[in-house]
């Protein structure tokens, strides 16, 4: 049985996964990986991989899809099959890295609380906005991580590079999920990837945002056991 490896995206902790480590553990067993370690998506990803088994399937949502690029170019032959979650291939267009510099802004200022709360409205579909079970997971794996992880997490995503380039040497199993409502790493985003990947498979969420792993689990767990099932 292939192991899995899971990286949760900025403000995130393992709660993230909850839903889909239920999903996966079936096919084999469950890591969730620690990426609040290292600089850079290059050292968050050298720190991962040290930890990491020898081989695995990988998944990445939001910042965690930086990372698992960042391990296909570091150690692409340890991994086995790749899933990529609301995360995009693209690296920042300057409004977003604005509004990133912002909220750093707040939380090196003791505001951390604040630029939590403001990023929510777009983490989640508009249908979701009022539910405060999602909220209270957002605010609860926020607060967990830190304003001094959120702010090097941030400048990592801000550098990060461009991995359009290297999406045609994927050739592994790859699932791409996407909330239709995502506008963080929007549709378009993931179809991009899908372009670029041959042999992918995009499965787009309705009535899900960015938050979709945990908007509609259900949705995202199917497709991603019939994933690690292929």
């Amino acid at each position: 049985m292939t192991p899995f490896l899971l990286i949760p995206g900025l403000n995130c902790d393992a709660r993230v996964y909850v839903p889909a480590t239920e999903a996966l553990w079936p096919f084999g067993p469950v890591t969730i990986a620690n990426h609040r370690d290292g600089d850079g998506v290059a050292g968050i990803a050298r720190a991962i991989l040290a930890a990491a088994p020898p081989r695995f399937a990988l998944v990445g949502f939001s910042m965690g899809g930086y990372i698992a690029f960042e391990i296909l170019r570091q150690a692409s032959e340890r991994v086995s099959r790749l899933a990529l979650l609301d995360t995009s291939a693209r690296p920042d267009p300057a409004e977003a890295i604005e509004n990133r510099r912002r909220r750093m802004a707040l939380a090196s200022a003791g505001k951390f609380g604040l630029a939590v709360e403001q990023s929510f409205p777009n983490s989640v579909h508009p249908e979701n906005l009022d539910n405060s079970r999602l909220y209270s997971i957002h605010r609860a794996m926020a607060e967990a991580n830190g304003p001094e992880t959120y702010v090097r997490q941030q400048q990592a995503i801000i550098d990060r590079p461009d991995s359009r380039p290297g999406l045609a040497a994927i050739a592994v199993p790859t699932l791409i999920v996407v909330g239709e409502g995502d506008q963080i790493t929007p549709p378009d985003a993931a179809g991009e990837m899908h372009a670029g990947i041959a042999g992918s498979r995009l499965v787009v969420i309705p009535r899900a945002g960015h938050l979709a792993l945990l908007e509609d689990s259900a949705a995202v767990n199917a497709a991603l056991r019939q994933w690690a099932a292929d």
